[in-house]
């Protein structure tokens, strides 16, 4: 499918998003984990999510659903998982397939994982080495580093003491839960802050962690218990309408009930460093910082970033790119390798894409240099099968002359099914539509 874009005159309106994709996954599996019922209310039902659950109902895991986004998830503890009679698909999640990894490390059967064609493409490595560091048995494709993958666990699993090379959520987080089937203290340090969203689910659930500055440590041996939980809005869903309230003229754009999460609010800092008219309200419900954003449309200067902040925004790169592209001045992103191997080359197709629509874009080895504030222009671009890019750039269409054409933009399913009906409450009026 493709949309049609048509440019807007103003963006209005509070809306809520989706639940936290990140949240949602790791809901499901430490109900999965835990003894008794875990409630969770408010998650993403997109195919990303439902990934997970499926797979977890493969394993024996029972799920009932209640309504949209409401869920009963009767756990079976650390060792009630059954051996799956098929394969356990991953579709395009990457968190789906690296998070059960950790999990069946630890259980003595077999297992299988597939994924879609750009999830086979995705380096499993930076999990798979330490898993078999620690007893596991894994095989498939280059030596067991890319989908599909057999996987033998061990139990107990090794205690094991693991620096990062990269910063990953993913990472961290299938080591922490393998850490859970070990016969010792698992310890997993950073070179720099990722999410920590595991980290905060597992305490809520009754697992005993320590944290040392970057480093995590799970003591092996407290069962979970089931819990009530609610999900925040996803703060990367969140961020395709807070940059079009930035760049589109006359515009205010509140969303409520949003994550707020410290270790991915990255994108916040940086539009307000950009010189962004941002306020930002906050609580804490279920161990996670959650608020309101409202954002105007604002003049926007160019800005460096690199460094630490990296993983604290590294979904936001392509509608960050769009806010520069927008923005007074030279904008330059560095250390950012890690995009080149998210669900596309990130750093090469916003090269290309947002250069057919005029942006002057630099393609660097660890990110993009981006000289703003040139007149973008209506022209058919792709989303390169990635979700993130379908969506900002159907947001670039607001605001490039003429119309934008984005093609391939199922991969939207994958994290914000209503993404279109949202949009259109803010605009007032049709600007996409829609077409085979």
């Amino acid at each position: 499918m493709k949309a049609v874009v048509t440019p807007v005159r103003t963006l209005e309106g509070r809306l809520t998003v989706p639940g936290d994709k990140s949240i949602s996954h790791r809901a499901f599996l430490c109900g999965a984990l835990s003894r008794g019922r875990t409630e969770i209310i408010g998650c993403l039902e997109g195919e990303d999510c439902l990934n997970t659950l499926r797979a977890l109902e493969c394993l024996g895991v029972e799920a009932t659903r209640k309504g949209s986004g409401h869920y009963f998830i009767h756990g079976v503890d650390l060792h009630g998982f059954l051996e799956p009679g098929n394969v356990l698909e991953c579709g395009n999640s990457g968190t789906t397939a690296r998070l059960l990894l950790g999990i069946l490390a630890g259980q003595p059967f077999t297992a299988l994982l597939n994924g879609d064609e750009s999830l086979r493409r995705r380096p499993m490595n930076r999990v798979v080495d330490p898993l078999r560091s620690m007893g596991a048995t894994v095989m498939g494709r280059q030596n067991g580093h890319r989908l599909p993958l057999a996987i033998l666990g061990r139990n107990p699993l090794r205690s094991i003491n693991y620096q990062l090379p990269v910063a990953s959520a993913q990472v961290k987080s299938s080591l922490l839960f393998a850490g859970l089937f070990a016969d010792g203290p698992v310890t997993v340090e950073e070179p720099a802050q990722s999410r920590d969203h595991t980290e905060r689910m597992l305490e809520a659930f009754g697992a005993a962690l320590q944290r040392h500055g970057l480093a995590v440590t799970i003591e092996p041996g407290r069962p979970l218990q089931g819990q009530t939980l609610k999900i925040p809005g996803d703060l990367s869903s969140a961020a395709f309408f807070l940059v079009a309230a930035l760049i589109v003229p006359d515009s205010d754009v509140t969303i409520d009930s949003v994550g707020l999460n410290p270790t991915r609010a990255g994108l916040l800092d940086v539009l307000r460093e950009m010189g962004g008219e941002t306020a930002v309200t906050t609580y804490e419900e279920a161990g996670e910082p959650w608020g309101a954003v409202r954002l105007r449309s604002s003049q926007l200067r160019g800005v460096s970033v690199g460094g630490a902040l990296i993983p604290r925004l590294i979904d936001e790169f392509p509608i960050l790119a769009l806010a520069a592209a927008r923005a007074d001045g030279v904008t330059e992103v560095r250390d950012a390798q890690e995009l080149r191997v998210k669900e596309s080359d990130r750093i090469r197709a916003l090269t290309e894409e947002l250069g057919k629509l005029g942006a002057q874009i630099e393609e660097l080895e660890d990110g993009f240099r981006i000289r703003g504030g040139t007149k973008l222009n209506g022209a058919t671009v792709s989303s390169w099968g990635d979700h993130r890019m379908a969506m900002a750039l159907i947001t670039a269409g607001l605001v490039a002359e003429g119309q934008t054409v984005v093609e391939g933009i199922e991969c939207i399913q994958t994290s914000y099914p209503d993404f279109f009906e949202a949009l259109r409450s803010l605009t007032g009026g049709p600007c996409v539509r829609l077409e085979p």
